[in-house]
């Protein structure tokens, strides 16, 4: 059993990003793990491994526009099925 059942992936555009508030907002705020936040001030990509991928979604629409929003089900995948 994963401990993190959710890979989390999606842009955010918007102005005046700053990744490494982004990455420690998430990372202090939503339970998980491989968290990236990469990018520049208007473009950041998100990856993350969590249990609350509607967490991290509503962030990210908070502080910019999401989209490529992808939510796969590691489990699920881990148990052959599709994720």
């Amino acid at each position: 059993m994963l401990e993190f059942k959710f890979d989390t992936q999606l842009l955010i555009d918007g102005h005046d990003l700053d990744e490494d508030e982004i990455f420690d907002w998430i990372a202090t705020n939503i339970p998980g793990d491989s968290l990236l936040a990469v990018g520049d001030e208007d473009l950041i990509k998100i990856h993350y491994h969590t249990n609350y991928p509607w967490r991290v979604l509503e962030y990210a629409q908070s502080i910019g526009d999401i989209y490529d929003v992808v939510v796969e089900n590691m489990q699920r995948q881990e148990d052959g099925l599709q994720g």
